[in-house]
């Protein structure tokens, strides 16, 4: 079971283990690699894969979506740029 409010997700059951991605050479200068995580679609959680970004502004850090355990259930944290 899962529930939203606000842009934040909960979870019963906590998500596999991250995956170890592979990945080549950036596509140009400027790109940076935005790893993998685990999302939520459907009722269940599904693998979301990583791809080459470009940071929105000079010296911007990709801050990991993550799952954090909380009150006995698991929260999601949306990924962002800081």
């Amino acid at each position: 079971m899962i529930g939203c409010a606000g842009g934040v997700y909960y979870a019963n059951t906590p998500p596999p283990p991250l995956r170890v991605e592979a990945f080549g050479r950036a596509p140009g200068p400027g790109y940076v690699w935005v790893g993998g995580y685990w999302g939520w679609r459907g009722g269940n959680y599904a693998w979301i894969g990583g791809n080459w970004a470009r940071p929105p502004r000079p010296h911007a850090v990709w801050v990991a979506p993550r799952w954090e355990s909380y009150r006995g259930r698991y929260r999601y944290y949306e990924g962002r740029w800081r």
